[in-house]
């Protein structure tokens, strides 16, 4: 995405339903503070990565102190050659760590079976290593969604996000398939995350108490598997024990 990509973040993230009409007034409200990021708009896509039996996202369902996940992305549809990240994504005590590496939409799925290297050893690659020795977690779901980012005009660690067209698919797992997709949500709300260091700035405490935008707690991936991987699961178990009897 940069000349100068960061590959480590240790920030806090919190998350916000709003209604256009929220998110109208909010922006109006924000834009003397924040400015467009430089890509502006784009679409994400994501391969969530997880063991056969769902252990990692029922681990994170349950609210502990220490998570963690592993996910892959890109930053539109990738072809072969072109550049995705593989993230380990971390949270404890409230706080989130995210580390990650680069290399290609081609050998992802490789360098997490094993089988080719990353672009360059590093400590993050081990630690993704370890994690797929200990997990040995596969491709699980895909997610996308259209964002709309911004960074403090005064603090670029400060940035805030809107995501909207959330969307998964069970099948075609790999980020070369396109970012097709049925919506996880269907009642039009926008997803706003911010995501700042340390404390929250000032004028947008006071923005969000006034126009009431409250945090809330939601997972893209931990919605799916609510709503769709486990239910799937379930009708397959259902018809499998049918089919037995």
């Amino acid at each position: 995405m940069t000349s100068q990509i960061k590959t480590c973040f240790k920030r806090y993230e919190k998350k916000y339903f709003l209604t256009p009409e929220q998110y109208k007034m909010f922006k109006e409200r924000i834009s003397p503070y924040v400015k467009p990021d430089e890509y502006g708009r784009y679409t994400i896509c994501n391969i969530y990565y997880d063991t056969d039996d769902y252990s990692l996202i029922r681990a994170s369902i349950e609210k502990p102190e220490y998570k963690e996940k592993l996910r892959v992305r890109s930053y539109g549809v990738p072809d072969d050659d072109g550049k995705v990240f593989v993230e380990l994504k971390k949270k404890y005590d409230g706080v989130v760590y995210k580390r990650r590496v680069t290399t290609s939409a081609g050998l992802y799925s490789s360098f997490l079976k094993g089988f080719a290297p990353a672009e360059s050893k590093t400590q993050i690659t081990k630690e993704i290593d370890y994690f797929q020795s200990f997990y040995r977690s596969t491709p699980k779901a895909f997610i996308a969604y259209d964002r709309e980012a911004y960074a403090g005009a005064e603090d670029e660690n400060l940035r805030i996000t809107f995501d909207t067209n959330i969307r998964y698919r069970l099948d075609e797992l790999d980020l070369r398939s396109g970012d097709h997709g049925e919506p996880i949500l269907d009642d039009g709300k926008i997803l706003m995350e911010i995501k700042i260091p340390d404390v929250c700035p000032l004028f947008l405490s006071k923005i969000l108490t006034e126009l009431k935008i409250y945090p809330t707690s939601f997972s893209k991936y931990g919605t799916c598997y609510r709503k769709y991987i486990l239910k799937n699961n379930l009708e397959k178990f259902t018809k499998e024990a049918r089919l037995s009897a």
